[in-house]
């Protein structure tokens, strides 16, 4: 079995994978060896891969290399995709692997990957697993954050699935009205552009805030183009691994 870490800017993401199939996935804001045995605990792990937007390893780390293989996700590890990335040393990892993720799942389809986290990135691939690039915008909580922030008077709420208004009536339902209704304005603004250049495609839905996003979009057009897949980035982590047995 291979064990699958995505240290992120907000969570670490872990999970256990048989081959292809994925077996145990969980997310901490701390993680220690305690924590990590206890994750384990039932699994005979044969090796590791390890994402990280962190430059500095944790203990742990080298904790778990002394009992197995451990490998260090890089941009180098392309996995099928043909990584045409102007600075390929400058791309964030978890965007990589996204997409490796969704050439994987779905080979030979145009696949748009919407990763909604602590940033949403928008991330193309094509049918011939060409990459180009993407975009990177303020996530949900972000937006909620900057404004209360960097503003005297505007007050920090959470968002709420429920809301469905055009417009806001008193402070809080105006700034989720600006917030909400410009991700989703954001959403079809981008999903439109690629539409337009190219007809046939996936929208693939990832990330924390990935179900959000989907109620977000239900009424819309694009909809039955929709695949939520929320562990995209530790399944494309996994499908670098598949070229050794497990």
């Amino acid at each position: 079995m291979t064990l699958v870490i995505d240290i992120g800017n907000t969570y670490t993401k872990i999970a256990v994978f048989k081959q292809g199939e994925l077996m145990h996935a969980e997310q901490f804001q701390i993680v220690d060896i305690k924590a990590l045995d206890g994750f384990l605990n039932g699994y005979q792990i044969n090796k590791a891969i390890i994402s990280s937007v962190k430059k500095d390893k944790e203990d742990w780390q080298s904790i778990l290399a002394e009992s197995i293989p451990v490998t260090y996700f890089n941009a180098g590890m392309s996995n099928g995709i043909v990584n045409r990335y102007l600075t390929p040393e400058t791309l964030g990892l978890d965007r990589l692997a996204a997409v490796i993720g969704a050439n994987y799942l779905f080979p030979g389809k145009n696949n748009l990957v919407i990763d909604a986290g602590t940033c949403i990135t928008y991330d193309w691939v094509d049918a011939d697993g060409n990459y180009y690039g993407g975009s990177i915008s303020p996530g949900l909580n972000m937006r909620y954050k900057a404004l209360n922030y960097y503003t005297a008077g505007l007050p920090m709420i959470d968002a709420d699935n429920a809301f469905d208004k055009s417009f806001g009536n008193d402070t809080a339902t105006a700034i989720r009205s600006g917030v909400q209704n410009g991700i989703k304005f954001e959403l079809i603004g981008f999903i439109e552009r690629y539409k337009n250049e190219v007809a046939n495609m996936n929208i693939i839905l990832s990330g924390g805030d990935s179900i959000f996003f989907d109620t977000l979009l239900k009424n819309s057009i694009f909809a039955p183009y929709i695949k939520i897949e929320p562990y995209l980035v530790l399944k494309g982590l996994n499908a670098v691994t598949q070229n050794n047995n497990d």
